[in-house]
């Protein structure tokens, strides 16, 4: 990876770390901190196993931190609990705490970027509609996987497991958080592909001048 590359990545590898020690200092509780911060940490260590082989955009890595704090702060709070939005809540009157649809629009957003840049540079998929089709289907399994993951684990824990679901009472919370995450994968599709294909393009051309000049 080029040199202003691996700065990036070191600035955002700091950035995770503070977000992620902040986030274990004093949450609501350990077992939901520990429910909602491994994806991130699974993530991470993903990442690093496939660093040699495959190193992805900047704006991706970014996206994926991003992501990964919103998991940290969900995990500190428990989703239902974020202040920010107890206080959105009650000055707009709404039903409900939503900082779970942020996260489950970041659970859309995210991958979808994450797929489509393996997808392209590995040729894999090129064709536009494909494409499209193809990240949009990975980002519903993803979703449709972790509220299979949460049900298991509220099965087996029983009411230790109600942080981590954060239902707040809606009994079509599964399938608005699904619809949530679709929402945010054609966001990403819709409105970042072009500029996310021109990052790409322009990292190809660095990396082949970089190999060029040897």
């Amino acid at each position: 990876m080029l040199r202003e590359q691996r700065s990036v990545l070191v600035l955002l590898l700091c950035g995770f770390a503070i977000v992620l020690a902040w986030s274990a200092v004093h949450p609501h509780d350990y077992f939901t901190w520990v429910l909602e911060i491994f994806p991130a940490i699974l993530a991470l260590a993903a990442l690093a196993i496939t660093y040699p082989k495959f190193q992805f955009t900047p704006f991706v890595y970014l996206l994926i931190t991003l992501h990964a704090c919103i998991l940290f702060v969900g995990g500190h709070y428990t989703y239902a609990e974020v202040p920010l939005f107890n206080w959105i809540r009650d000055h707009f009157h709404l039903a409900r705490n939503d900082y779970d649809r942020v996260g489950h629009f970041a659970q859309g957003f995210v991958p979808a970027l994450v797929a489509r840049e393996v997808l392209v540079r590995q040729k894999i998929v090129l064709k536009r509609g494909w494409l499209f089709f193809i990240v949009l289907s990975i980002c519903l399994a993803v979703s449709a996987a972790y509220e299979l993951l949460e049900w298991r684990v509220a099965v087996s824990t029983g009411s230790a497991a109600d942080a981590f679901l954060g239902t707040q009472g809606d009994p079509w919370d599964t399938q608005e958080d699904m619809a949530t995450a679709a929402i945010g994968a054609v966001t990403a599709l819709l409105f970042f592909s072009g500029w996310h294909g021109r990052l790409i393009s322009r990292m190809e051309a660095k990396k082949a001048a970089a190999q060029a000049a040897g």
